[in-house]
């Protein structure tokens, strides 16, 4: 049985996810708009430890600098009374219709400007929570029309902005980091830095590569057919993951947002394997907060919702428990080592051995029985059937 949570799992919700009002481009919304304060209040109730927030959930866009220090005073009077915390902000640059084609890389430059400085603005709010992560999720960068972009002046549009806000930060002593969301498409046709490549690939090119990482998602990961667990590991490998988002998604489809789990769950255990079990020396892979950016279904009311998000919660730490069970287990651990899983781990040539060392050794090719090797099993699909066995409390 699962224990309940508490703010010592680091779980934390977008304002956007529980307050979404379940409005699609099919449908009007089924549930009234929630209150920020009744959000900070209803996730401490439930067990959380943090909620986030784009800068118009919090403020309606617009919002003259009167009524802006009343919704931030509000939110922040919540925050000391529940002891929630804020770790981490990000930018709504999609929503507006000026954002139609972008913020960062529209091809208006008035866009561009504009664009720089809600994000600066709202960077100062972050820093004022004592938000640690600024997520960016670039929705309408992107194109319908090959020949309405040019891709390489975009992304070098995208790399002056980023390099302008990482600037800002170290000037005014934020310690904040950045975390690109990548996200292949939708609501735009084609979406730049797509994928955890495109955007490691780009954090490479940008003035300061120390301050920004990945922020994973993943509907968007397997919405392109892609493995949000390995997505996960390439992000820890390269030391760039920052933060997370957590959901469910049933395939190449559109952008599902379901609880976490409700849709592929072996990989859902998979990748809560790694990130409490997956560190060099057993330890947690990930420390940072396990981030729900989930949608209730617009068939649910506000009760629903609730349940919903105690839902996300309840199947992390029972895939938690799974985990710890599976890796315990000494059958598994015998299957572990049966398949070579370790020995990956072990570098491929000596210590001190270069290329000379490698072609003078006869066992490593010319006195290998090839077919001796080929002929060996790994055992793969016994260790996967343990690993279904455990998900389903079998063992």
């Amino acid at each position: 049985m699962a224990a309940q949570p508490t703010p010592a799992d680091k779980f934390s919700f977008g304002l956007w996810t529980v307050g979404w009002t379940a409005r699609d481009p099919f449908g009007e919304a089924t549930r009234e708009a929630l209150d920020p304060v009744e959000a900070v209040n209803r996730l401490a109730e439930l067990g959380a430890y943090g909620i986030t927030f784009h800068d118009d959930d919090l403020i309606p866009f617009g919002s003259d600098d009167t009524a802006r220090e009343q919704h931030i005073s509000r939110f922040r009077k919540a925050l000391e009374e529940t002891g929630l915390v804020v770790p981490m902000v990000t930018t709504n640059l999609f929503t507006h219709p000026v954002f139609k084609d972008g913020g960062f890389t529209s091809n208006d430059r008035d866009v561009r400007r504009f664009a720089l400085r809600k994000v600066l603005r709202n960077i100062d709010l972050a820093a004022e929570l004592g938000a640690q992560t600024f997520v960016m999720w670039g929705g309408r960068e992107g194109a319908e029309y090959d020949a309405a972009k040019d891709i390489r002046a975009a992304l070098d549009r995208y790399r002056e902005a980023v390099d302008l806000l990482a600037e800002y930060v170290i000037d005014r002593g934020y310690g904040l980091k950045f975390a690109i969301e990548p996200k292949p498409n939708e609501p735009r046709g084609d979406i730049l830095l797509p994928t955890v490549g495109h955007a490691l690939a780009f954090i490479n090119e940008l003035a300061h590569p120390e301050l920004v990482g990945l922020n994973p998602e993943v509907g968007h990961e397997q919405m392109a057919g892609l493995n949000y667990m390995h997505g996960i590991a390439q992000a820890l490998w390269a030391g760039k993951l920052f933060h997370l988002d957590l959901n469910g998604q049933r395939g190449i489809k559109y952008d599902q947002d379901l609880v976490f789990g409700h849709g592929d769950l072996l990989n859902s255990f998979a990748l809560v394997d790694l990130l409490e079990n997956g560190g060099p020396q057993g330890g947690p892979a990930y420390t940072g907060p396990r981030h729900f950016d989930y949608k209730p279904s617009r068939t649910e009311d506000y009760t629903g919702v609730w349940a919903s998000a105690a839902a996300n919660m309840r199947t992390y730490l029972l895939l938690k428990e799974r985990a710890a069970a599976f890796r315990a287990d000494p059958e598994v651990r015998e299957a572990l080592a049966a398949s070579k899983v370790g020995e990956l781990s072990t570098p491929t040539l000596n210590p001190g051995e270069t290329y000379a060392e490698l072609l003078a050794d006869r066992s490593a090719f010319e006195e290998l029985d090839v077919d001796a090797v080929a002929a060996r099993g790994f055992g793969f699909v016994r260790l996967n059937q343990l690993a279904v066995e455990h998900l389903l409390g079998a063992r």
